[in-house]
């Protein structure tokens, strides 16, 4: 078989390893990596969590019979680290073992590597061949690539509508403070398995006030996202579920009000942290820049039409997750309307999937 051929086969494994790390390596990239002996895979890691060991590191380590390394080729889907983090350099690792091929789909586009990884194990006398299955590699970690070359989140929006292009029923006064559901059970775990693979998930006042949304993932394993709260005025009350203190939360409010009593009374829950801004200057903007300082690689928004929009006519946006629920409203909440590329579908029960994405998204 080419080397080609074989290369492109032994970095699939090296991308279908990093997945398992979704949800639980960001604001890192997701790695795999593994070691080739006579053909032959001896050995396997991924990136498993934030601040631990990095795919090629626990793929070295578990050759048993390092005398051997000498011989055998090491893939990883992303350029091996040179500089000192939560953990220590790849490349020096690497060299150490006595590894004298390197196979790496893409590199780092991180400031701190972006090329000094792979110039490194060069000058090492290490033959280093780039680029296999690039694009697949970038895919995989548009939200990385996204951070580091836009300088903001990965933005994902997500909403449900009716057949006839509803998201919202019409309201009255007495109706109860509860969602109105549009999709089936299964697409509603669906979305909380999308949550626990985002660093962050905003929503805004109107949305709070009507459906009391909780924003965590209680009907699925993983972390909560970090909530995040447009609540310019103050207006929402404490007892909000989104202000129950049970996990990190947001608040973006604005810098012209005037309700400091409250503010200070907000400031008593616990996990909560309040940030001002100028609504006027284009809070989608300022929201993105405290996001990328805070080092969120993604923003998962379940907002309401309003909040949608504004991102969709500011054209920031990279993924939109749109469901088609079986039923009809006849009148209420008109769905956003916008121009994406279909990348997918999918029929979850009786709900229908459209998947877009906003191109081009990452270089």
């Amino acid at each position: 078989m080419e080397q080609h051929i074989q290369d492109r086969i032994y970095m699939s494994r090296c991308l279908e390893l990093a997945a398992h790390g979704e949800g639980r390596v960001a604001p890192n990239p997701m790695v795999g990596s593994v070691v080739v002996y006579n053909n032959r895979i001896i050995a396997e890691g991924y990136h498993k969590e934030f601040g631990t060991d990095h795919a090629e590191r626990i793929a070295i380590n578990a050759v048993s019979d390092k005398s051997i390394l000498s011989k055998c080729t090491l893939y990883v889907s992303l350029e091996p680290c040179s500089h000192h983090g939560k953990t220590p350099p790849c490349t020096d690792l690497i060299i150490e073992s006595g590894i004298r091929r390197v196979v790496i789909s893409v590199q780092d586009p991180n400031p701190q590597i972006q090329g000094a990884g792979i110039e490194k194990l060069k000058n090492a006398g290490i033959d280093v061949t780039v680029g296999v299955l690039e694009q697949e590699s970038k895919d995989l970690n548009r939200r990385f690539y996204m951070f580091h070359t836009k300088k903001r989140p990965y933005i994902i929006l997500k909403w449900a509508q009716t057949l006839d292009g509803f998201i919202d029923c019409v309201r009255k006064p007495n109706d109860p403070i509860a969602p109105v559901w549009i999709t089936n059970e299964l697409a509603r775990t669906t979305v909380h398995k999308w949550r626990s693979e985002e660093q962050s998930i905003l929503i805004g006042t109107n949305t709070v006030e009507k459906d009391n949304p909780r924003l965590d993932v209680r009907h699925w394993s993983g972390k909560n996202p970090l909530r995040i709260v447009l609540d310019r005025k103050l207006r929402l009350t404490k007892e909000s579920n989104v202000y129950d203190g049970s996990t990190p939360t947001l608040v973006f409010i604005g810098n012209n009000s005037s309700a400091s009593a409250r503010k200070a009374e907000f400031l008593t829950i616990p996990n909560m942290e309040i940030v001002a801004v100028d609504f006027a200057k284009g809070l989608e903007v300022q929201l993105l820049t405290k996001l990328y300082q805070r080092n969120i690689s993604s923003l998962f928004i379940e907002g309401g039409a309003t909040l949608i929009n504004s991102f969709l006519e500011r054209n920031l946006w990279d993924e939109a997750r749109v469901f088609v629920g079986n039923q009809f409203f006849y009148d209420g909440v008109k769905a956003p309307q916008f121009t994406g590329e279909i990348y997918s579908y999918d029929e979850i029960g009786d709900s229908k999937l459209f998947t877009y994405r906003n191109r081009p998204t990452i270089g």
